[in-house]
């Protein structure tokens, strides 16, 4: 599995000034671990072969994973973007969104599809209550039907229509006109993943603070996606 935590800045100054990543990149190497892949660390993408984005996996093994928690521009280059999306199309590359990778990469016009949706805003950080949609994926199967939590609130735009929606905000809870924005088409969803025939991918927009990356609730949701994505293989923290 590889993990990218790379952050490049936007025009107008720093992005991601998020202070996880050295949590998220041990802990997400563990959950790789644990579900039998060899987690590959990397916070620059000019250090990865494109030809490691196009993993060639032979039945039964494995599918490779691309783990994302990146923000700004990400430097791929054509080659990689090109083996990413192949390699994705036809299942030998499995892709594990976190966070804030949903924005990221904005001039790469196919990156949104890969990631099921492209950030839109987050003009709320607060604690909240999260409706579990689906307790059928092992992302969710351990959770109630209501989790309270405390992050950033992301808005979304361009949300694939295939997207199985998994964790979203409950009602009630949000103004968006007061906070002067437009409420999104897709509404709330706050996870969700998506299968294109071969293609996998599972995305969570939660992560932002450090007691994410501490609370087992949370790895055990990143440990159930990783799992759906590897078709079942377990990657639970609580084993």
């Amino acid at each position: 599995m590889l993990v990218v935590t790379q952050v490049s800045p936007y025009e107008s100054g720093p992005a991601g000034v998020h202070g996880v990543l050295g949590q998220a990149e041990t802990a997400l190497a563990e959950l790789a671990i644990m579900a039998g892949l060899a987690p590959v660390i990397s916070r620059d993408v000019a250090d990865v072969r494109a030809e490691d984005l196009a993993p060639d996996v032979p039945a039964p093994g494995l599918p490779s994973v691309l783990a994302l928690f990146t923000i700004g521009e990400t430097p791929f280059s054509t080659a990689q973007r090109r083996a990413i999306q192949s390699s994705w199309s036809n299942g030998r590359l499995r892709i594990l969104g976190v966070h804030s990778a949903t924005d990221a990469c904005h001039s790469w016009e196919g990156y949104g599809d890969l990631l099921g949706a492209r950030f839109a805003g987050h003009p709320w950080t607060r604690s909240f209550r999260i409706d579990v949609r689906d307790r059928a994926h092992p992302a969710t199967a351990h959770l109630d039907r209501s989790w309270t939590w405390h992050d950033e609130i992301y808005l979304f735009s361009k949300m694939r229509t295939d997207a199985r929606v998994l964790l979203e905000l409950a009602p009630g809870q949000v103004d968006a006109a007061g906070a002067g924005v437009r409420e999104p088409d897709c509404g709330y969803p706050l996870a969700w993943c998506i299968q294109d025939g071969a293609a996998r991918s599972f995305y969570s927009a939660l992560g932002h603070f450090p007691a994410a990356w501490e609370s087992t609730t949370y790895l055990r949701h990143l440990a159930g996606g990783l799992s759906w994505l590897l078709d079942g293989r377990s990657a639970d923290p609580t084993c």
